[in-house]
């Protein structure tokens, strides 16, 4: 077998897989119907005027930061794999990686991003 077509039959059979788990669950899953239901949930406190409310940006900036370097992370995960066989070149390769990664955090922390205020 080839591997587009070994490819194909993983994808159509995860396809396949997720579809039947849905299925089973709409079709399984306990159904009841309340008006209460419907209503917006806050810690078993009911809302009192309009519950839309501005947060500050360095929530969605801290979080931006984490992903951006969780994500960076994970690529030293393969080449730590295969460290022997990249020999010098793979390795200035990675430290040269480390050095913007090490550049971005300092250019955040430069700017206060990483303070929580």
């Amino acid at each position: 077998m080839s591997s587009s077509a070994l490819f194909l039959v993983v994808l159509l059979t995860g396809a396949m897989l997720v579809c039947a788990g849905l299925g089973m669950a709409l079709l399984l899953s306990p159904k009841s119907f309340n008006a209460q239901k419907g209503e917006p949930y806050e810690c078993g406190v009911p809302t009192r005027g309009a519950s839309w409310m501005q947060f500050k940006v360095g929530y969605y900036l801290y979080a931006i930061l984490y992903l951006m370097f969780d994500v960076e992370a994970i690529f030293l995960f393969p080449w730590a794999t295969v460290v022997r066989n990249l020999g010098m070149p793979g390795l200035y390769s990675i430290l040269f990686f480390v050095l913007i990664l090490g550049l971005g955090l300092a250019y955040a922390w430069k700017k206060g991003a990483l303070q929580w205020k």
